[in-house]
C-alpha cells in the first residue's frame, strides 16, 4: 500500500513518471478519451481545516478521473465525537477506496495510514503540505525544462535556488526544505530567530537520509537569502490556529515582506511564488503579486493536475 504523507513517499526514481503523468493529464483535460483511473471508486475527503484550493482541486480531480468525491467534515462523522482514528480508518477502508485528509496534527494522517487498508493523501497538516510542494515543483519545471519528458521536467529543478521568506518554521517551510532535498535544489530561508526551522524538521531530514547541516541555509538577513535565487517564495505569516499571535507575528516578520526592492535582489528572471491565499501589503507587496514574473495562479491551477497524477498513481499501486 502506498501513501503520500510526505514528499519522500515518492522516491527520486518515481518522479519523472509522476511529472510526465501530471503533464499528460493537464494536456488531455476535458478531451474525449481522457483516462479515468478512478472509475467506480469513491475517495473520502476528511477536512478538519477550511480550504479553497485544496478542497476544490481534489473534488474536481477525483471527479475528472472518473471517481466519486465524498466530502466529510470532521464534525459530521464520529471522529469528531470521540471515535478513535484507528476505528475510523478501518471502517472507512471497508467503504471507500482512498482518503484525502486535511488536519492539524500530522500524527493523525500517519495513524490513519497505519490502521487503514486504503491509500491516504496528506492534503495539509501543521507540519507538512506535500501536495503543494509537488505542484509548485511541477510549475517551476514547466518554465525551465528543455524537453517534454518527465525526466526533463525533473532534471530542470536540480541546482536551482529557492528563497523562502517569513515564517520559516511553518508547514510550507518544512515541506520545501524536504522537497528541495528530494529534487536536488538549494534552499535558503530567512526569518526571525524565533521562527527558524525546528528540531522536528531536522529530525525528519535525518530519517529520510539527508544531512540537516547541508540540506538548507537559514539566515535572519532576507537579502542574503534572496541573492542568486531562481524563485522567491513566501506564505502567510498567520496560519490557521495561530490567530492569537497575529500582532506579534506581523511585527516580527515585517522585515521579511517581499517588496519590489527585495525581489529585484534575486536573479533578473526569478519567479515569485505563493501558495495562497495572499495578504497583499503584509508578506508580499501588491507590485510583486502583479509582476509578470509572479506565477501564483499557474501554481494554483497545477494543484489540480499534480494531485490527479498523485491520485492516479496511488490508485494503481493499490491494485
Amino acid at each position: 500500500m502506498k501513501h503520500f504523507l510526505k514528499e519522500t513517499d515518492f522516491a527520486r526514481a518515481e518522479l519523472p513518471k509522476l511529472f510526465a503523468l501530471a503533464r499528460q493529464l493537464k494536456r488531455t483535460r476535458g478531451k474525449r478519451g481522457a483516462p479515468k483511473p478512478l472509475l467506480g471508486q469513491t475517495w473520502a475527503l476528511i477536512f478538519s481545516k477550511s480550504s479553497t484550493r485544496t478542497r476544490v482541486s481534489f473534488e474536481v480531480g477525483i471527479h475528472e478521473l472518473g471517481g466519486n468525491p465524498l466530502f466529510l467534515n470532521k464534525n459530521d462523522i464520529q471522529l469528531g465525537r470521540g471515535e478513535t482514528i484507528e476505528d475510523t480508518a478501518q471502517v472507512l477502508s471497508r467503504f471507500v477506496h482512498g482518503l484525502v485528509v486535511r488536519t492539524y496534527d500530522h500524527a493523525e494522517v500517519e495513524r490513519l495510514a497505519a490502521a487503514g487498508s486504503v491509500p491516504v493523501i496528506n492534503a495539509l497538516t501543521d507540519f507538512l503540505h506535500p501536495c503543494q510542494i509537488f505542484s509548485d515543483a511541477f510549475t517551476m519545471a514547466e518554465r525551465w525544462a528543455r524537453g517534454t519528458t518527465g525526466q526533463a521536467l525533473v532534471d530542470s529543478l536540480r541546482g536551482r535556488k529557492i528563497a523562502f521568506l517569513g515564517d520559516t518554521a511553518c508547514n510550507m517551510a518544512n515541506s520545501w526544505i524536504l522537497g528541495a532535498a528530494l529534487f536536488g535544489m538549494k534552499i535558503s530561508l530567512a526569518g526571525p530567530k524565533g521562527f527558524a526551522p525546528s528540531a522536528e524538521c531536522d529530525a525528519l531530514l535525518a530519517r529520510e537520509g539527508f544531512d540537516p547541516k547541508t540540506a538548507y541555509n537559514f539566515t535572519t538577513d532576507p537579502l542574503e537569502a534572496v541573492r542568486g535565487a531562481d524563485v522567491v517564495y513566501t506564505d502567510v505569516w498567520v496560519s490557521m490556529g495561530k490567530e492569537e499571535e497575529t500582532k506579534q507575528r506581523i511585527r516580527l516578520m515585517s522585515p521579511y515582506a517581499v517588496t519590489g526592492k527585495l525581489f529585484a535582489a534575486a536573479k533578473p528572471d526569478a519567479l515569485f511564488m505563493h501558495c495562497l491565499p495572499a495578504h497583499a501589503g503584509e508578506e508580499v507587496m501588491p507590485e510583486v503579486l502583479a509582476s509578470p514574473r509572479s506565477i501564483i495562479f499557474d501554481e494554483a491551477e497545477n494543484r489540480l493536475h499534480m494531485q490527479k497524477a498523485i491520485l492516479a498513481t496511488l490508485a494503481a499501486k493499490r491494485k
